[in-house]
């Protein structure tokens, strides 16, 4: 018999797997049961929101996502709480992060870098005309998908206009550092529209050349090199490229170019599409203020069902864009997160998995068929976590998950690949693929 799972149930969704998670919220797949739409649905704890003063901030970004309807910006649907928690339904984007397209692939050819540069200009240039600024531009916040085309998302930096100060300035210090304007980081206020602008000049090179234009271990250097635009193109950037990047990493803000400016760049309009889309009218705010009040008038009721533990098809399908039956650790494989199948049983999976994570420093916590793992070095971005999943595919055939949840990416793919030698006789292979005896 299959053990028992609990099926979780919010309102008319149907919840799934864990495909995110942040310090103060939960990304999960999730289906709507009355359309059967998949919708990636952001879970964020009240308590923690409101001890943390972050409930103005979750208004915010509630209410951005609102304002903006574009084909380059991840869509919002609803927002619904209970007692304990707030739900934002977002749209699902299939196709994964830009980031892990250029570290997989490297740097991109320059017609479809210009491809993605323009779908990004015409998102950050939509959302600076209804007065928003997203802040933290970065690949890792860039979507693609299924069709390939790009989605802007985590608006959870961002500033609307209203919040300027008297002197028309934002003064948040936010962001990532390397992609962070110079006047961001000198504190002496700054305009969103242009610290954005020189985000995207960033992106710009990285998916040209396949690497950062400002780059340092130490924090007091990277800055000094963004403060001064102390970089080099790398000699495959064509000259129209390479002008265009040095007059948007222009470091005094009042000189930088403007999107309109860019527009009408030519190695910007070779082949230059302008989006098409129905304009969104003015969006409805009253249920964001609706998720932080206790009255129950306005709590979505949540379930929790008893399903058998066997993986179903809709479930099977959602993780089957990164699923490799066969090639678990290709060196190419810089991802957040990896698959593979197994025919030993769960048990042993688990097991395996906590006899080699020990050895390399983790402390394991398991629950059920889930795993928990956390360094106790700290690494470049704190302790890494790696949470670990085992589902039933079939009665003799398991998948796994194996994800970071919190810390460095590359200390991520430098762990799996270590795990990966103690899980040779785990991983199944096909005929196809095991080696035939001469």
């Amino acid at each position: 018999m299959n053990q028992p799972k609990i099926k979780r149930r919010i309102g008319k969704y149907e919840v799934g797997r864990t495909i995110g998670e942040g310090t103060f919220a939960k990304v999960k797949f999730a289906r709507n049961s009355e359309t059967g739409d998949a919708v990636a649905l952001k879970i964020l704890d009240k308590d923690a929101v409101l001890k943390h003063k972050m409930a103005e901030q979750i208004k915010r970004e509630i209410a951005t996502m609102k304002l903006i309807k574009h084909p380059n910006v991840v869509s919002i649907y609803e927002v619904m709480a209970s007692k304990t928690k707030i739900f934002i339904v977002l749209e699902f984007v299939t196709g994964g992060e830009l980031f892990d397209k250029i570290v997989n692939h490297g740097r991109m050819r320059e017609e479809e870098a210009r491809r993605y540069f323009q779908q990004l200009v015409n998102a950050v240039d939509y959302c600076h005309s209804r007065g928003v600024f997203h802040r933290d531009l970065k690949p890792e916040n860039l979507l693609l998908d299924a069709a390939g085309n790009l989605k802007v998302s985590d608006f959870g930096l961002s500033a609307l206009s209203q919040q300027v100060r008297d002197d028309g300035l934002l003064h948040t210090t936010c962001g990532t550092p390397n992609y962070v304007a110079p006047e961001v980081l000198n504190d002496r206020g700054y305009n969103g529209a242009t610290a954005d602008l020189w985000s995207c000049g960033v992106i710009l090179f990285v998916l040209l050349a396949g690497y950062l234009p400002f780059d340092d271990s130490n924090l007091i250097s990277l800055y000094k090199k963004i403060c001064s635009a102390e970089f080099t193109c790398p000699p495959w950037i064509s000259f129209g490229a390479m002008k265009l990047i040095t007059r948007i990493l222009e470091p005094n803000p009042e000189k930088r170019v403007t999107i309109p400016d860019i527009l009408e760049d030519e190695w910007f309009k070779k082949d230059y599409k302008p989006s098409s889309f129905d304009e969104k009218e003015d969006a409805n705010l009253d249920d964001v203020e609706a998720v932080f009040k206790d009255s129950e008038e306005y709590h979505v009721t949540e379930k929790r069902e008893v399903q058998p533990a066997a993986m179903n098809a809709f479930e099977l399908i959602s993780m089957s864009k990164g699923l490799d039956l066969g090639n678990l650790f290709d060196e190419q494989g810089f991802k957040r997160e990896t698959r593979f199948t197994s025919k030993s049983s769960a048990k042993d999976i688990i097991s395996k998995i906590e006899e080699a994570a020990k050895p390399l420093g983790f402390d394991v916590q398991k629950k059920n068929y889930k795993m928990r793992l956390e360094n106790s070095k700290a690494g470049r971005k704190g302790n890494l976590n790696i949470a670990t999943e085992v589902f039933q595919v079939a009665p003799s055939l398991h998948m796994v998950e194996v994800r970071k949840a919190k810390g460095d990416t590359l200390e991520f793919h430098k762990f799996y690949k270590n795990l990966s030698t103690c899980l040779e006789d785990v991983v199944w292979k096909s005929e196809d693929e095991t080696p035939q005896k001469k």
